[in-house]
């Protein structure tokens, strides 16, 4: 039995609110047990230099920690993102391009900001799942709006942790599971089941295929379920 009662194969309560920020383009808040990001969608009417006249919009991520998010002072980045952040905020944005369309999104950037305010293990799995929301939502916007004349929205995508803790697998660790994990791996999934990007590591022992699979699996359940924040979104 894990510390919060947690089956292995079971989910932390997760849960979205749209509209935290009501002046940015789309925006929502997701929880993840203890985790919580907000993921807010700025509009640009513009394109990066390397797409400009190519007809095509770009989706791109930002990701950071505000001070009071960990137990300790998480020390602003000034200067530019750290070196995890940066890893961190191109995994969003690879996933959260591959729900979209880019030709259909016109010359228009989403521009998707990740910032936690309580980091409790899988901040970067919930800033996928509450991103592809936010982008969800500025895409339905854009069409009331007028500024596209067809949904350039291909699917869904989220994303879930699991790793393994004494031997055992376990899905969506907390932090606490994460810092004393054997093995942990990051897995992003279409609403088709297909997946988008698998991230595993070896923290204290390899991963045989047997774990591996399992772990796969426990990650499809997790993220299945995980689409059922999408209904509203869509």
């Amino acid at each position: 039995m894990r510390a919060d009662g947690r089956s292995a194969d079971q989910l932390r309560e997760h849960y979205i609110e749209r509209g935290f920020q009501p002046q940015a383009y789309s925006s929502v808040l997701i929880s993840t047990g203890n985790t919580r990001v907000i993921c807010s969608v700025s509009l640009e009417e513009k394109v990066p230099h390397f797409l400009e006249g190519r007809g095509q919009g770009w989706v791109t991520a930002e990701y950071g920690m505000l001070p009071g998010a960990t137990s300790t002072r998480y020390r602003r980045e000034h200067g530019g993102p750290a070196a995890r952040s940066q890893e961190i905020q191109r995994l969003v944005g690879r996933s959260l391009r591959m729900m979209v369309d880019l030709q259909s999104l016109g010359e228009h950037t989403l521009r998707v900001d990740c910032d936690v305010l309580n980091a409790d293990g899988g901040t970067r799995t919930a800033s996928i799942t509450g991103g592809a929301v936010a982008v969800g939502e500025a895409i339905k916007r854009m069409l009331r709006e007028g500024r596209l004349k067809s949904s350039p929205m291909i699917q869904p995508v989220a994303a879930v942790s699991v790793g393994i803790v004494a031997d055992e697998i376990l899905l969506d660790l907390d932090y606490r599971e994460d810092s004393g994990a054997d093995a942990d791996g990051n897995f992003v999934m279409a609403a088709d089941k297909s997946w988008i990007e698998i991230q595993t590591t070896g923290e204290r022992n390899p991963v045989t295929d047997e774990q591996f699979l399992k772990m796969m699996r426990f990650a499809r359940k997790g993220i299945q379920e995980l689409f059922a924040l999408w209904p509203e979104a869509q």
